[in-house]
């Protein structure tokens, strides 16, 4: 492994996780909040939920009761006033149920003057659940999706029709109180319907939509889910002011930023990335091998979310696998480096961000007898990481907006 290669990596990862921490976003979105005569109540859901909601109560001059429901380890501390709550992702689970079943009830029965302070950022689609099936179909349903390669949209667009709360039912639930909604970004674009499956958004999907991505995909449903996805979903609300905040755009600026900072020159390649996880690592690598020699020390970065088509049973996440697959095409080049994290801290369902490969990775993952399409094959990046080093470690971060991959070439 080339120590300045990795040290460069590991800087522009935290400057550019730092950059797009929540706090300044959610104080500056509060700025436009006007309360009511009433309760101000506070729901926050998602990755980045506890951080916003901190930020949030520092700046309110009252909260009269909220709610944190967040992923397991990313709570940090208690809130004044504030249930902290924490559960299952990618796949809701039963205190994914039980927390958001807590949010319905303190939001009944409220009146105009009464406000709502919805917190929502990605992961949202999992932790915030309320299943109008049974919780054990729904986790099988969300694993098909998982595994199908369906991309985010096309999954949030059937898991709004199997939800309680998604797809802008949330907000239904809190009516007729105000809800004020700050928004953390990890879709493509910005959707707001579609960012953790819209709760407090008019819906933009229909019903056959959510049946063409079924079929696609092959997703089993029983005859009950079936019939939900015939429903359709709020497409007005009235009661809702939204503010986006945070964005992938706002994460790669920051990595150029920071790369620029160690003397390259960044050249953004998108902040639009969506396809497969491995044909993404094998594209940065050719880039890298296009712009090799010419005595330049260059960044490209690409920001977005890509996918994995499941194959295996191993362990990882799509920025490993990404990582992962560029080894390969940088073989033996001094110094080149690709390297892709979460924003979140987490990639997939273990305990890496994301992961780190060089010139010198290829060699040393043939000296541990690791066979890259093997690995890829069983999905099992991690493993083959962690076997030589790769493997990057931030723990949860706080924020999440989608990720960053950057190819690294310093002459």
């Amino acid at each position: 492994m080339n120590p300045t290669l990795r040290e460069d990596a590991d800087q522009i990862i935290q400057k550019s996780i730092r950059a797009v921490l929540p706090d300044a976003a959610v104080r500056h979105a509060l700025n436009e909040y006007r309360p009511g005569s009433g309760k101000t109540l506070l729901v926050a859901t998602g990755k980045a939920a506890w951080q916003m909601a901190k930020a949030a109560v520092e700046k309110l001059e009252k909260v009269d009761g909220g709610i944190v429901i967040t992923k397991y380890g990313h709570a940090m501390g208690e809130i004044p006033g504030v249930e902290c709550c924490e559960a299952g992702h990618p796949v809701p689970d039963e205190n994914s149920f039980l927390a958001t079943k807590k949010a319905l009830d303190l939001v009944q029965g409220l009146t105009q003057e009464d406000r709502v302070i919805f917190l929502l950022s990605g992961g949202g689609s999992a932790l915030f659940e309320s299943p109008l099936i049974p919780g054990d179909e729904l986790q099988d349903v969300t694993q098909q999706l998982l595994a199908s390669g369906a991309d985010i949209v096309e999954m949030n667009t059937v898991r709004k029709r199997l939800s309680g709360v998604k797809g802008g039912k949330f907000a239904q639930a809190c009516a007729p109180a105000k809800v004020f909604s700050i928004v953390l970004s990890d879709v493509l674009g910005d959707p707001l319907d579609m960012i953790a499956s819209g709760p407090a958004y008019p819906d933009s999907s229909t019903c056959a939509e959510a049946k063409a991505v079924v079929n696609k995909y092959n997703i089993r449903l029983s005859d009950e889910a079936e019939k939900l996805l015939a429903i359709e979903t709020p497409k007005s609300l009235d009661n809702v002011e939204t503010h986006i905040n945070g964005s992938v755009r706002e994460l790669c600026k920051a990595a150029a930023k920071a790369a620029e900072e160690l003397g390259y020159e960044p050249v953004l390649l998108t902040d639009q990335l969506c396809c497969e996880a491995r044909e993404a690592g094998r594209f940065l690598s050719s880039i890298l091998k296009a712009h090799a020699g010419q005595g330049k020390s260059l960044a490209f970065i690409a920001g977005g979310e890509t996918v994995v088509h499941l194959t295996g049973h191993g362990l990882g996440g799509r920025n490993q696998e990404l990582a992962l697959a560029a080894a390969p095409g940088i073989a033996g080049m001094a110094g080149a480096a690709v390297f892709s994290v979460g924003s979140d801290g987490t990639d997939g369902p273990c305990d890496a961000a994301g992961g780190y490969v060089d010139g010198e990775t290829a060699k040393s993952l043939i000296e541990h007898s690791i066979d890259v399409a093997k690995i890829m094959k069983d999905n099992d990046a991690y493993h083959a990481l962690q076997e030589v080093g790769g493997l990057v470690m931030t723990g949860p971060t706080g924020t999440n907006v989608n990720d960053v991959a950057v190819a690294l070439l310093r002459e």
